[in-house]
């Protein structure tokens, strides 16, 4: 028995780098709808993300489920 080591290198790295760049995505679109503080001292309120990061966010989950249903698709269909 003998073990592809460049194989299974290119594997780890794809691997890692497909993780890493999902959490990220999805960091992304958490830190898009999280709510930020307005005001200061007693007058402080919390207001909501504007238009442009709440698209940016649900383009972000939009793309972690399509990563999601791809690597579904891929272990279903073999």
């Amino acid at each position: 028995m003998s073990i592809d080591w460049a194989a299974l290198g290119q594997v780890f790295g794809v691997t890692l780098a497909v993780t890493v760049g999902i959490v990220g995505l999805f960091t992304v679109g958490i830190v898009g709808t999280s709510r930020t503080p307005g005001g200061t001292g007693d007058t402080a309120t919390a207001t909501g993300p504007g238009v442009g990061a709440r698209t940016g966010a649900v383009a972000a989950f939009a793309l972690c489920a399509a990563a999601v249903a791809y690597g579904i698709y891929l272990i279903v269909a073999a």
